[in-house]
């Protein structure tokens, strides 16, 4: 599911693109049944360089969908892009999860899937290169993939620090 964000006011100003990576259902056995509950991982992205991970618990889907963006929108960092790629290759890991990234040349397109897929478009990059290894845990390949984009350093940033050594 893919939205266009509106704000309060209702014009099209913050203009965020919202991604449901993946719904839990999980059920409590008590006297009368089962309780249900849901957590929903949602990523937002401008993108154009910024993106945020959240997870929303709540006993509706619709709920824990809204949750799950504030929490996104509160935690949104940013990512130095290169001609809508990475900069550089970049290996992120987060427990079993691992994903390995790769800049790609202009009509590539993204080469991902699931999570990844969704936290690299949100950003905005058009054309990567990316590999999933270990577990298929979607809270895990997207930590894993935000600990790759966090690692990413602009080329400006590489040139100041080579200048100053």
């Amino acid at each position: 599911m893919e939205r266009k964000w509106k704000s309060k006011e209702g014009e099209e100003g913050s203009n965020l693109v919202e991604r449901v990576v993946h719904i839990s259902r999980v059920a409590k056995v008590v006297k009368g049944g089962r309780r249900f509950r849901f957590s929903a991982l949602i990523v937002v992205g401008d993108g154009q360089g910024r993106v945020g991970v959240g997870l929303g618990k709540a006993t509706e889907v619709p709920a824990a969908i809204r949750k799950g963006t504030e929490k996104a929108k509160k935690a949104m960092f940013n990512i130095p892009l290169a001609n809508a790629t990475i900069p550089h290759e970049v290996f992120g890991h987060y427990g079993a999860g691992k994903v390995w990234m790769k800049p790609a040349v202009e009509g590539t397109g993204v080469i991902a899937g699931g999570g990844v897929r969704a936290l690299v478009e949100a950003v905005g990059i058009k054309n990567i290169l990316t590999k999933s290894i270990g577990t298929q845990n979607p809270h895990n390949v997207i930590k894993a993939t935000m600990n790759g984009l966090l690692q990413l350093r602009s080329i400006e940033a590489v040139k100041r620090a080579r200048l100053v050594q």
